[in-house]
């Protein structure tokens, strides 16, 4: 019984690892709002979510270097643009750097994204929405799925709704049907996490740990020295 269970648990994790996304945002996100985004998906749906390009002609038109142009103008720094091919469809992909996510919302590259990051208490809170602006052209390709998926600088205590709760201890990710989103169903996410990067915590840890047993050692040498001075006097 157990070998089975194990067995469902790894086929259950190679299944969700193998989901492809027609159209998807990634985040790298850091805790004082910077960090780097990743956009993927079929022409089409840049045109219908970004405006980018034609929708008589996406292939033609939502091309490497309009997506360039337009994360540029959005005062991204792209480090980052390929055409692919998916099943025979392309997929375009770029990647930049950010230097504030709140300042994304409503900009060029991100008319489909509200976003949030703001301290409460102890706490960061991130929130937001993806959502088809009602003024974009819609897509005749409405078959697939697309997500949002966030790498978070810091330990998750809760999520709204994360299709998989919190993977690997830090990442997570919303989704949906494409056809839902060209419907212009909003696409909602939301974390709340600490305020002290894992990397820092890590950091203070190590370093706390070296004090404490430099301590240790220097009281151990101390001990030693005293007690040879009392042998000796």
């Amino acid at each position: 019984m157990i070998p089975r269970l194990l067995l469902g648990l790894l086929l259950a994790a190679s299944l969700n690892s193998c989901v492809v996304y027609e159209y998807e945002h990634e985040f790298w996100l850091r805790v004082d709002g910077s960090g780097s985004v990743s956009v993927t998906g079929r022409p089409s749906l840049w045109v219908a979510f970004k405006g980018l390009g034609r929708a008589e002609d996406p292939d033609g038109t939502a091309t490497r270097e309009a997506a360039r142009a337009l994360f540029e103008r959005a005062g991204l720094r792209v480090r980052r643009v390929t055409l692919t091919r998916r099943a025979g469809r392309p997929h375009l992909y770029v990647l930049a750097d950010f230097a504030d996510v709140n300042r994304l919302s409503g900009s060029p590259a991100f008319p489909d994204l509200r976003i949030g990051l703001w301290p409460e208490n102890d706490s960061l809170v991130l929130e937001g929405s993806w959502r088809r602006p009602a003024s974009s052209p819609t897509s005749a390709e409405r078959d697939g799925l697309m997500a949002v998926r966030f790498h978070l600088p810091s330990k998750v205590y809760s999520h709204k709704n994360a299709a998989l709760g919190v993977e690997r201890g830090n990442i997570a990710s919303w989704r949906q049907g494409v056809a839902q989103g060209l419907e212009g169903r909003p696409l909602d996410f939301g974390v709340t996490m600490d305020r002290r990067s894992i990397l820092g915590s890590t950091l203070a840890l190590f370093v706390t740990a070296i004090a404490l047993a430099l301590g240790i050692f220097t009281s151990v040498v101390w001990m030693v020295v005293r007690r040879g001075r009392k042998l000796s006097a």
